[in-house]
């Protein structure tokens, strides 16, 4: 069950690899307006789902106060403080500085109930951080104080993520159908947004819808339930230094539709965004059957 839940996690690293790719394909639509979207059709699929499953849609909804802000507050929050961080720094140190949230989780799970944080955890998120760097740097140019307010915005995103993983797992009793809940009205906060921040603009054609379609299926919509399993009864380490692979696959798919070039650098990424994750993994090699999964409610 553990390793089951782990694997679904890592659906969700696979579908953000393409979040890159998609957002190039869905044209000139601006981030917020883009978001509401993507997250209206990310709560649409939960809540199809639900009425399929003979669920009733009510209960993800009714949810303690919490619940609704560390949901709303993790999907929405790391949406909008990562756009913050996009107007107000370069994309490449923004990205970097956000991509520590992997890191991060590996450290904050050591905070959990019955988990353990290990060496060879710290050295496996260490390795991956590495080759994600070597992937993500190149194109640094340097870091100015003028950008202070979207390096800050960055690091939250990378705070908010995390926190919002770990935490999850301490929320466990509550269903992944909340997720639906937490998409819905994240589209709603991002529409407000974007009407007072953006002008409309709408995708060109059924390529763009497509692409618009397909994000939120995917990277900004389904993505976030299967994290929401691999998070709560999953290998939380281990998924924290296997995510790093998303930016090595991201760039591996921009190669391949011949948005970006190969680079000699990337196969030393692999191996170090691999090793690491195999590190991990050895690491929680010898966690008992028996181990709890669900977490426990949030206090």
């Amino acid at each position: 069950m553990r390793a089951r839940a782990t694997a679904i996690g890592f659906l969700a690293v696979l579908s953000w690899a393409l979040l890159a790719l998609l957002t190039v394909a869905s044209g000139a639509t601006p981030p917020f307006q883009l978001a509401a979207m993507c997250f209206a059709v990310g709560g649409a699929i939960g809540v199809a789902a639900m009425l399929a499953g003979g669920r009733s849609p009510a209960r993800a909804f009714a949810q303690p106060a919490r619940i609704w802000a560390l949901g709303v507050g993790g999907l929405f929050g790391y949406h909008f403080c990562y756009f913050t961080a996009l107007r107000n720094a370069p994309a490449a140190e923004a990205g970097l500085i956000a991509y520590l949230w992997p890191l991060l989780i590996v450290l904050f799970s050591g905070l959990l109930p019955g988990e353990r944080l290990r060496p060879l955890h710290l050295l496996g998120a260490g390795a991956a951080m590495a080759g994600a760097g070597l992937i993500l740097a190149p194109a640094l140019d340097g870091f100015d104080a003028a950008h202070r307010l979207g390096y800050a915005a960055a690091g939250a995103c990378a705070l908010i993520w995390s926190g919002y993983s770990v935490l999850s797992r301490r929320a466990g009793g509550a269903p992944t159908d909340t997720v639906a809940a937490f998409c819905l009205a994240s589209a709603l906060l991002a529409a407000v947004c974007h009407v007072a921040l953006e002008e409309t603009v709408w995708p060109a054609g059924w390529r763009q819808w497509a692409a618009v379609a397909l994000l939120g299926l995917g990277p900004v919509g389904g993505a976030f339930y299967a994290w929401d399993v691999g998070v709560k009864r999953g290998d939380i380490q281990v998924l924290g230094v296997a995510s790093y692979a998303a930016p090595l696959l991201s760039t591996l798919a921009l190669i391949a539709a011949g948005v970006a070039k190969p680079a000699p650098s990337l196969v030393i990424a692999a191996l170090l965004i691999a090793g690491g994750a195999a590190l991990a993994a050895l690491a929680s090699r010898d966690v008992s059957a028996a181990r709890p999964t669900s977490g426990r409610s949030l206090p």
